[in-house]
C-alpha cells in the first residue's frame, strides 16, 4: 500500500513536500548491504538522501516530488545539514 504524501503530512507535520524538483546530481554508492543516493536539487545547497535495497535508476535530468525532513549529519568532526528523503517520486 502506498502512501500519498497529503497522508504522510498529516501524521508527521515536521515533513516537508515538494513537487516539480529538478535533479542536477544524483549519486549512489553501496553502504553495507543498502545503496546511499544523494540528490543535489537545482537552487538548493543542501543534499537530499536516502536509501535503497536496489540500485535506483539515473535521475539526472528529472523531474521529482519529493516528500523530505531536515536533519544534520557529522563528518569528521563537522556538523553538516541535510535533508532525509522519505519519499521520491519522478513527476
Amino acid at each position: 500500500m502506498q502512501s500519498t504524501p497529503e497522508k504522510l503530512l498529516e501524521k508527521h507535520p515536521q515533513l516537508t513536500h515538494s513537487e516539480m524538483m529538478k535533479v542536477v546530481s544524483h549519486v549512489q554508492r553501496r553502504v553495507d548491504d543498502m545503496i546511499l543516493n544523494t540528490l543535489m536539487i537545482e537552487g538548493c545547497d543542501v543534499p537530499f538522501k536516502y536509501k535503497r535495497s536496489r540500485q535506483y535508476r539515473d535521475l539526472r535530468g528529472q523531474r521529482v516530488n519529493l516528500t523530505y525532513y531536515p536533519d544534520t549529519e557529522i563528518v569528521a568532526g563537522l556538523e553538516f545539514e541535510i535533508m532525509r528523503v522519505v519519499r521520491v517520486k519522478v513527476a
